[in-house]
């Protein structure tokens, strides 16, 4: 089945798993949280009793003003923080990531939202959407997993790490088989990479996420991590995309897409997801495979 045929079928009412209970004073970290998926996750932990929800964000000016939101629809303020982080500079990353080591008592799930596509520009040397989506994303959850093992250790609970990767990185098809031998290599070489870089990123989160999971089993690691398919949700992630793209998205949205809240919820499923979560791909808030 294709990515197309999932979104046709897909809920479009999702539970929501997070609450006080499992919230209350607690720290999390979300990327890509001024708008769609990333602000309505920020919104609902502040709204169940998060300690504190850092919202990671490129733009500050958008980002305060993402918290301003979430303050006037709570009316709960103090909670949520806005911290730069630009994926597409490994060395805003590093800083990120240096502040959050260094800052924060403890974290207890981080949220990787932060994404683009559609994009031919490049960064770091690198397709733009191969060094937000892959490169920086993962560099940025090895910078912290050291500090969330020892979180886990100290406090005593498995820290969540929640890569938000998407259904159409498994329609790749023959496409994974030009790159398969050296993904980032073969990506920025292929000329006709176009709008399968994205597709081809979040195929490479999914197996990324499998092979942590592998060398770092729970009981060693002492974190759980997965991948979460957030479907296909009304958000601004194809905003550059080619005009007849969006179209077609645009009316199949309109027949099945969920809304950025709904959607919201399949990340905050990951972020208290089980041990039968680790290295797995969540789809509809539940492991899936």
């Amino acid at each position: 089945m294709s990515a197309t045929d999932r979104a046709r079928v897909q809920k479009r009412e999702l539970p929501l798993t997070i609450s006080k209970e499992l919230c209350a004073g607690r720290t999390y970290i979300v990327t890509g949280a001024n708008v769609g998926l990333g602000l309505e996750a920020s919104r609902h932990l502040v709204g169940v009793g998060a300690g504190k929800v850092i919202m990671a964000v490129r733009n500050l000016e958008a980002g305060e003003a993402a918290k301003e939101d979430i303050v006037a629809s709570t009316g709960i303020e103090g909670v949520a923080e806005v911290w730069h982080l630009d994926l597409s500079s490994y060395s805003s990353v590093r800083a990120f990531a240096t502040k959050a080591t260094e800052s924060l008592e403890r974290i207890d799930a981080i949220i990787e939202n932060a994404a683009v596509a559609g994009s031919g520009t490049k960064a770091e040397g690198h397709h733009l959407t191969l060094t937000v989506n892959v490169i920086s994303t993962f560099l940025l959850a090895m910078l912290l997993l050291p500090k969330l093992r020892l979180d886990s250790a100290k406090f005593g609970y498995y820290p969540r790490l929640s890569i938000v990767t998407s259904g159409t990185g498994l329609d790749l098809g023959d496409y994974w088989a030009k790159i398969a031998e050296d993904p980032i290599v073969n990506m920025d070489e292929d000329g006709e990479l176009g709008m399968k870089s994205y597709p081809a990123s979040k195929m490479m989160e999914i197996l990324a996420v499998r092979e942590i999971a592998r060398l770092l089993p729970v009981a060693r690691g002492g974190v759980i991590i997965n991948s979460i398919n957030p479907g296909l949700c009304e958000t601004t992630l194809s905003r550059n995309a080619p005009e007849a793209f969006k179209t077609s998205l645009k009316e199949l949205l309109g027949q099945c897409g969920r809304t950025a809240e709904c959607g919201s919820r399949t990340l905050l499923a990951g972020a208290v997801a089980g041990e039968d979560s680790h290295g797995s791909y969540m789809d509809d808030c539940v492991p899936s495979e």
